[in-house]
């Protein structure tokens, strides 16, 4: 019984876990519409998707490295899924009455490229963010979480920009524009993550009080495939 109570998921995390689906899911479909804030132009993915590292970040800091891979393996099964699916609907022919096929491939009809190229970018991006928001816990006994906060994701997003932009884009936009668009997009998103960082920090310490948790990864395994290492 005690082994049981041990691995028991909380509340919160099951809600940190779906809102982390939900967030990626809904980032895929609004990567599709492209929007401007001034001279920068993005994707209006950019409004929901550094909200997986922010709750990338609040796991990791409650309840460690363990359960921040079980979460970003989770949102890479949800996001595929979803991916799947809407790739299956895609193919299907659609009725003769219906006038919205032009649409639906424009939001469901990811090419295999880029969808490869998503993938592993959030993997490697997600999985980074943690590693370093892990070990910075650990080198500085659980102080200065704001500055782990925003470091890891200065981490995070630049691995996620240099691997998806060259693989998804490489050929179609040209090389030379490459630096820029992953410093645009690694700067705007480190920028929302210091925005919302009272809001982080407020979330953060009301889940440690609820769950009496505070992990600290002194003996963590990092490979990231030891899922049921928790």
């Amino acid at each position: 019984m005690e082994n049981k109570k041990e691995q028991k998921i909380s509340v919160l995390f099951m809600f940190y876990s779906v809102l982390f689906c939900v967030c990626l899911i809904t980032a895929n479909v609004l990567e599709t519409k492209q929007i401007s804030f001034g001279p920068a132009n993005m994707t209006a993915g950019l409004i929901v998707f550094p909200v997986s590292y922010i709750i990338n970040d609040v796991v990791c800091e409650v309840w460690g490295y363990g359960r921040t891979r079980l979460l970003i393996w989770l949102g890479f099964a949800m996001n595929f899924l979803f991916v799947l699916f809407g790739a299956i609907a895609d193919w299907i022919p659609g009725a003769s009455y219906w006038d919205g096929q032009e649409g639906f491939h424009q939001i469901f009809g990811l090419a295999p490229r880029i969808a490869g190229a998503s993938f592993l970018a959030f993997i490697c991006g997600s999985f980074m963010n943690a590693y370093v928001m892990s070990r910075m816990k650990l080198s500085s006994a659980g102080k200065n979480f704001s500055y782990r906060a925003v470091l890891s994701t200065v981490f995070g997003e630049l691995t996620d920009s240099i691997i998806f932009f060259p693989l998804a884009l490489g050929g179609v936009i040209p090389w030379e524009e490459m630096p820029s668009l992953v410093i645009t997009q690694v700067t705007l998103k480190t920028l929302y993550e210091i925005l919302v960082l009272p809001v982080t920090i407020r979330v953060v310490a009301f889940t440690k009080k609820h769950d009496h948790e505070d992990v600290f990864d002194k003996d963590v395994a990092y490979n990231i495939f030891k899922v049921k290492e928790l």
